[in-house]
């Protein structure tokens, strides 16, 4: 997927101010819809584990869900698309506030595309310091192996400590 496409998949209709108190059966007043899916269902349509959903509203990620008289979440089905977004940039390994980010530039569209660029092109350095990282250690790994008794001394130097071959 395109980083363009990517982003794009963000622009929900309506930012996510926090909500007004409500039964489970009752209409959202924002948009008239159902507020029917539970924590759990959610997890399971996103495949994000319920202790994460938790973590992303305590991190500011996704809204604070209404709640049922016995203190059960309840969510729209506009937060499947959030909740998958931050699945996805999670994924390709954003961090929390690069998403948070990108999630308020998808409340206002009117705003600069500068901004969304700004934050690909930091995501993409890191990815190119973590890929020379990573060639560095395949050559080390690499030079290691067929050297029998001084693997231990070339993987110490690496930092890879390793007990006594048995």
């Amino acid at each position: 997927m395109a980083f363009g496409q990517f982003v794009g998949a963000i622009r929900f209709r309506a930012p996510f101010p926090s909500r007004r108190k409500e039964s489970a059966t009752s209409k959202d007043w924002r948009f008239g819809r159902d507020m029917n899916i539970s924590i759990g269902e959610l997890s399971r349509r996103t495949g994000v584990k319920v202790p994460t959903i938790r973590y992303y509203e305590g991190a500011g990620l996704m809204p604070a869900p209404t709640r049922t008289e016995g203190k059960q979440r309840r969510y729209l089905e506009t937060e499947i698309s959030r909740l998958n977004f931050i699945r996805h940039a999670r994924e390709l390994g954003f961090e929390i506030q690069a998403i948070r980010e990108l999630l308020a530039l998808s409340t206002e569209p009117d705003r600069s595309c500068a901004e969304v660029d700004g934050i690909a092109r930091r995501h993409m350095a890191e990815v190119e310091r973590r890929i020379g990282q990573l060639v560095a250690l395949r050559g080390e790994l690499g030079s290691v192996r067929g050297r029998g008794v001084n693997s231990r001394t070339a993987l110490a130097g690496i930092g890879v400590a390793i007990g006594p071959c048995g």
